[in-house]
């Protein structure tokens, strides 16, 4: 988003685009009911509204560690013994991802209880936690804490990575989405992928502004922009999304849905 929010062009992008900020799986649903044009989605959200397009180019994803989405349990327990899981379930995507590597760990009838990201609380009342975002970075900063504090080992999985081992795919979080009613050729992808590119080009800028917002430490802010998350919709993405659709839909996680690499030329 840096070309929408800084200058030189986000006064000149403010007169072809209005920017409504709100939760991915909110983007996805103003798509599919038709209250937006365009939005960054949760990929999940494709297989239910096969009409949305994908934007070519730029992508969420991770292809070694992401550290923002972790599956934390206690280190006495196998996870083919777990029995349940405190999860934000708004999150769809990581949800269906947790429920494929579950299949494939031979616990596919694990139980996933929606709660708020506390990591304490959600380990009272399940086996196992996912949590996703700042919480996820916050607990990995405070891992050493909790343990000086309870007494208790756990053992933090980082999805992205639990997944790169298990399929040899990339982890794809998100894509930016189009209506059916959104122009085709109107410079919107163009728009898009100079944001990205520049964005990249301004990394200390954004580590910055992100260090004010959040009492995560600028290193982890610099390393997981740089490092942890991939951003270009590149062909190895692609082959990750559908290797995601293929497997959500063995396991009956997600209904049937085919990305087609040529609608997706990395740029």
């Amino acid at each position: 988003m840096w070309d929408f929010e800084h200058p030189p062009l986000s006064a000149e992008l403010a007169k072809r685009y209005r920017i409504d900020r709100m939760t991915p799986a909110e983007c996805a649903v103003r798509l599919a009911t038709g209250q937006a044009d365009i939005g960054l989605i949760p990929i999940a959200a494709l297989a239910t509204s096969p009409e949305v397009r994908i934007l070519p180019g730029c992508t969420i994803a991770s292809k070694g560690r992401v550290r923002s989405l972790l599956l934390v349990h206690r280190v006495s327990q196998l996870l083919t013994d777990l029995q349940s899981v405190a999860a934000d379930t708004a999150s769809r995507t990581t949800i269906a991802y947790a429920r494929i590597l579950f299949h494939k760990w031979g616990n596919p009838g694990i139980q996933f209880v929606p709660m708020a990201a506390d990591l304490d609380l959600m380990l009272e009342q399940a086996d196992a936690a996912i949590l996703i975002g700042d919480p996820a970075l916050l607990a990995l900063e405070e891992r050493f804490n909790r343990m000086e504090r309870t007494g208790e080992e756990l053992m933090y999985r980082d999805l992205a990575a639990e997944w790169n081992v298990l399929t040899g795919l990339p982890f794809v979080s998100a894509v930016w989405g189009a209506s059916p009613n959104c122009p085709a050729d109107d410079g919107i992808v163009e728009d898009f992928i100079h944001s990205r590119d520049h964005g990249l080009a301004n990394i200390d800028a954004l580590v910055a502004e992100w260090a004010k917002r959040t009492p995560i430490p600028e290193e982890t802010i610099r390393a997981y922009l740089t490092t942890n998350i991939h951003y270009v919709l590149d062909e190895e993405c692609v082959e990750g999304m559908r290797g995601f659709f293929r497997m959500a839909a063995e396991y009956g996680v997600l209904p049937p849905y085919d990305v087609t690499v040529e609608e997706l030329a990395a740029r």
